[in-house]
């Protein structure tokens, strides 16, 4: 079964299944193809990170929680999410202050659909991470340290 889905989407008829699917309704465009701010991605500090996203000066929230490990093991796959409880909440972000590239996920999030976002994030070595939520025009900030371990052995 798992080399024929392989099989599938290597021949390139894995396109062709998502625009019939799009095509019949099925799934929107909107699902099917990410919408992605290019500048935020790319940049290489918190601070202008914060610029492409538009949040210039966020709030401080405790509203907005960070979880993850205390200790990550392997810096590789990290398990992070994001929860928000401010009404209203259109979008979500993880940035990674001493990762190469500050932002690591992002999320828009539909009107009335509960902000908690649960991903995996690549860790070069232990930094914050924090939590950016828009709701309406203002943009609010959590934030929890994550240690990674190189090799188990502490860091």
């Amino acid at each position: 079964m798992n080399n024929q889905r392989r099989n599938v989407l290597k021949t390139g008829t894995g396109a062709a299944v998502l625009g019939a699917l799009a095509a019949a309704g099925m799934i929107a465009p909107g699902i099917a193809l990410a919408d992605w701010n290019k500048a935020a991605f790319e940049a290489k500090s918190m601070a202008d990170t914060l610029k492409a996203l538009g949040a210039t000066q966020p709030a401080d929230s405790k509203d907005v929680q960070v979880t993850g490990p205390d200790i990550a093991e392997n810096g590789a796959v990290v398990p992070v999410g994001v929860t928000s409880a401010i009404a209203g909440t259109t979008m979500v972000a993880i940035l990674i202050d001493k990762n190469p590239n500050a932002l690591a996920a992002s999320f828009k999030l539909p009107e009335g659909t509960e902000a908690n976002v649960q991903t995996r994030v690549k860790m070069g070595q232990t930094s914050n991470v924090y939590a950016l939520v828009k709701a309406g025009d203002k943009f609010y900030m959590a934030t929890k340290e994550i240690k990674v371990t190189l090799g188990g052995c502490g860091g």
